[in-house]
């Protein structure tokens, strides 16, 4: 980043830090030496996404990460408090769901599929000697149905209690690392949630992201950590205690029937709690919140776990005669969990079209049905995750039969809506076949297009049509970053629609599509096996390979990287739906950048340059949106490959919309961003201030030179999305943002300390600062 092997570090740790380079160390007491130019620093911030090789873990949150993105995509909204408060709570209710239906796959797996189904059937158990002291057949204490399942439930058990701990060690590291703050008010602040305009005249209220709190979200992780954990342990006791209770209800037994109605009521209460306690959102943004719900947070798991030890006492209670046979009650479960997200997503969509037409913005994804699409999306994901589980493992118990066709199975094999689930898979790829080849066709004529455009554009004399049509192709191949939301929309509607029509399926036949249409034409007979058969494979195939890339990257350095470049937008916004998903690092790097920021301009009164490239660009942006008046006057800001309205602005625009664009371009003394039309990630950000100096300058050229000339003998690559500093015009503007700051402070000191923070970005995880 700073061009120099020999660097020091200023501030920070190993996992995020300021470096200089070494002769620049003590450039403040030292100005003779550095009156020519700038001194850089650079702000490293790659460990915070791919750091250690526990981090490859973090794919498997890859559903309690996508919907914690929806929760922040909610369009801008004006005078609609209750409503924007209603779209926070039902993003959070379709998190919930996400850990219960986690929970509910393990308990599938570990109490249904093996110590229900498997242990006690003989053709099963005999095949596997480690369920030997589980197996019906052996007669053993554990063989009874109740103790099997207490004993299977320590699976889903210790799943959510690594869950809780993961989620734990990352709150210590993230939230819980209270930023600086400043004495100095600047500005109304708006209720938590609101984005109120400001009266004609009055000061500007601050922005969401420049609130003093929103960087620290403690209390709220902390709570909701509480709350999804209980689910978990809840989900756990209701599967092994109420197949008890069932069973006292219909045959009756040495076991008092109230004690299951007892305990099945308790259960339904403890549910309630939770989920009162997950639509509290409980914090604040306006300060910086320090407290902590320690009721919430110390007895609601700690309830929740009684309630399960209570279950495995219940269930583990003799029952002469008690025998396990089918499958473990719980298809209804599945059903209702699966119609309840898309109920709830479906609500999600209509507040968020309420929302949008209050505040109508052009460039908002999917006119605000983004978050809801995402909603969609996390829901699939989860979905696909527990299918695939439970088709592999069932496959894997049952030999060579087919788990759920009859003949030939061992077991009856997991839950008939996962079957149905899985078929509508091969549908849903290729319903999109034809949107895709579409926007490839369309991709392919906009190329053609554009070649006269970068001849005309190089003046150049004797073309060369492969060099025009590489540079072409490249324009046109970025230019689809645009599309993104298109098919979004497009693969979230068919998912509903799909998932509705299985729910369906499975609740009218109570088969497996392979039998559900025996009786039907016989194309659409083969058809539903074939798709049944290729939905198993593929959904298994999702799984293995996840769980690859996952191993992939805890063993190799370069793999974690690549996958810290999906961390770097999904991480980037707090856990405010899901405590489970992987950490927010900019809780970390914001208060880290603009307390170097405001700390460094107090102290020496001079000027500075936050630069920031493609994702580091949001990064400097947020960080000065929280310095005060004083110390945002003496900043600029040049941004390069900047995604901050492209994609931010289009899906989150509550948060970088327009409004909130032109209110950091008005409070930032000045800005410049450079962007390309080869780049598929960064573009202009869209600020026409009339007769100010413009924000965007671009598109710049790329490649710098079409052709061979005497200075540069080979052909200069393209550059797309990285090496902006390699460009000219990047060190020029550098040069002009530092005289439009002007001489703020005596020539004397302004010698010593006229600075600019510059640099650039090599890959993913680091910024300029």
């Amino acid at each position: 980043m700073l061009g120099d092997p020999r660097t020091t570090r200023i501030t920070g740790d190993a996992t995020a830090a300021i470096y200089r380079r070494t002769e620049d160390v003590e450039a403040e007491q030292d100005p003779e030496r550095h009156r020519e130019g700038p001194v850089a620093e650079a702000y490293c911030w790659s460990n915070l996404t791919s750091g250690n090789g526990s981090r490859a873990l973090w794919l498997l949150l890859l559903p309690f990460m996508v919907v914690n993105l929806a929760h922040w995509m909610r369009p801008t909204a004006r005078g609609l408090s209750g409503t924007v408060r209603l779209y926070g709570v039902v993003v959070r209710l379709v998190a919930l769901s996400l850990t219960v239906l986690l929970t509910a796959a393990v308990c599938e797996v570990a109490l249904d599929l093996v110590a229900w189904q498997c242990a006690g059937t003989a053709g099963c158990a005999d095949q596997r000697s480690w369920l030997g002291f589980l197996s019906a057949g052996q007669d053993g204490w554990f063989s009874q149905p109740g103790r099997r399942l207490s004993v299977a439930a320590l699976v889903p058990v210790a799943l959510v209690g690594l869950l809780w701990y993961l989620s734990h060690r990352t709150w210590s590291a993230y939230e819980a690392q209270r930023p600086l703050t400043w004495d100095e008010p600047d500005g109304p602040q708006p209720d938590d949630e609101e984005d109120e305009p400001a009266p004609p005249g009055a000061p500007r209220a601050r922005p969401a992201l420049g609130r003093p709190g929103f960087w620290y979200g403690r209390r709220l992780v902390a709570r909701l950590r509480a709350a999804h954990t209980a689910a978990g342990f809840l989900t756990v006791a209701a599967t092994v205690g109420m197949a008890a209770a069932r069973h006292d209800r219909t045959t009756g037994g040495p076991v008092p029937e109230a004690i299951g109605v007892l305990f099945e009521a308790t259960l339904v209460l403890c549910a309630l709690v939770v989920v009162a306690v997950v639509c509290h959102r409980g914090r604040s943004e306006r300060r910086v919140d320090t407290l902590l719900d320690r009721a919430v947070t110390t007895y609601l798991p700690g309830a929740a776990l009684v309630l399960l030890a209570v279950a495995v006492v219940y269930a583990g209670w003799a029952r002469p005669g008690w025998e396990s046979s089918g499958a473990l009650p719980g298809e209804t479960a599945f059903r209702v969990l699966t119609l309840g997200q898309g109920l709830l997503v479906v609500v999600l969509a209509v507040v968020a079209l309420r929302l949008y037409r209050s505040a109508p913005e052009s460039r908002t994804t999917l006119h605000g049905l983004g978050g809801p699409a995402v909603a969609m999306l996390a829901c699939a994901l989860g979905g696909v995750m527990s299918g695939g589980i439970s088709q592999r493992v069932a496959d894997w118990l049952d030999g060579p039969g087919t788990p759920g066709m009859g003949a030939g199975s061992a077991i009856p094999g997991p839950p008939v809506l996962l079957s149905w689930q899985a078929s509508v898979i091969p549908v849903l790829l290729l319903l999109l076949i034809v949107p895709l080849v579409w926007l490839g066709a369309r991709t392919a004529r906009r190329a053609r297009r554009l070649g006269p455009v970068v001849e005309a554009e190089y003046e150049e004399e004797h073309p060369e049509p492969g060099r025009t049509g590489q540079i072409a192709r490249i324009r046109a191949a970025a230019a689809l970053t645009d599309s993104a939301p298109g098919i979004l929309g497009l693969l979230s509607g068919a998912t509903l629609f799909l998932g509705a029509a299985a729910v369906t399926g499975s609740w009218l036949t109570g088969d497996v599509p392979g039998l559900a249409m025996d009786d039907a034409a016989p194309f659409v007979e083969a058809f539903a096996e074939a798709a049944q058969a290729t939905g198993s494979w593929l959904i298994g195939v999702g799984v293995i390979v996840l769980v690859t890339c996952g191993r992939r990257a805890y063993r190799d350095a370069s793999t974690r990287r690549t996958i810290g470049i999906l961390w770097d937008v999904g991480t980037f916004w707090p856990r405010a739906a899901h405590p489970f998903a992987p950490p927010c690092y900019a809780e970390r790097a914001v208060p880290d950048l603009s307390s170097r920021m405001c700390a460094w301009t107090g102290r020496t009164r001079g000027r500075l340059v936050i630069s920031g490239h493609s994702q580091g660009s949001v990064l400097a942006a947020a960080a000065v949106w929280q310095l005060p008046d004083a110390a945002r006057r003496r900043v600029a800001l040049l941004t390069y490959g900047s995604p901050i309205e492209r994609l931010y602005g289009r899906w989150f625009p509550a948060y970088f919309g327009p409004a909130a664009l032109y209110g950091l371009h008005r409070s930032v003394h000045c800005w410049r961003n450079l962007w390309r039309a080869t780049d598929p990630i960064g573009g202009p950000v869209r600020i026409d201030e009339g007769d100010g100096p413009e924000v965007d300058r671009g598109p710049l050229k790329d490649p710098l030179v079409y052709g061979r000339t005497p200075e540069l003998p080979l052909p200069e690559p393209v550059l797309g999305h990285s090496d902006y500093q390699a460009d000219p015009v990047f060190a020029v503007e550098r040069a002009a943002l530092l005289e439009r700051l002007g001489p703020v402070v005596p020539q004397q000191t302004e010698r010593s300390t006229r600075r600019a923070a510059g640099g650039t970005q090599g890959s993913a995880g680091r910024s300029s600062g």
